[in-house]
């Protein structure tokens, strides 16, 4: 298994896998450096977000150009990722202030 990568898509794969990095890391970093509940869960939102899309597309360059054809797989990675996680924290923030409005009522 010793294929030959052209120049270009190394350059791209790894540009892509230590952004992704980086920004995955920022958002976990926001999680514990913010103080209200409402500012914590947005990094980390944007941080799995474009985290993940950043290093779905370096392994979606990287395997296309080994394999020749174009990886689907990423593809539904990246789609799916991008659908569910706003999803999750409108869920998360719409408990959290639906409880904060019952706790001030009593």
């Amino acid at each position: 298994m010793n294929e030959e990568i052209p120049v270009l898509s190394e350059v791209l794969t790894a540009v892509l896998l230590i952004s992704g990095a980086v920004i995955t890391l920022t958002g976990s970093l926001g999680l514990l450096r913010l103080k209200s509940f409402y500012e914590r869960v947005h990094a980390p939102t944007l941080g799995t977000t474009l985290g993940t899309t950043c290093v779905a597309l370096a392994s979606l360059i990287y395997f296309s150009t080994i394999g020749g054809r174009l990886a689907v797989h990423e593809v539904l990675i990246v789609t799916f990722v991008l659908v569910t996680t706003p999803i999750s924290l409108m869920v998360l923030v719409g408990a959290a202030a639906s409880r904060n409005l019952s706790g001030r009522e009593k």
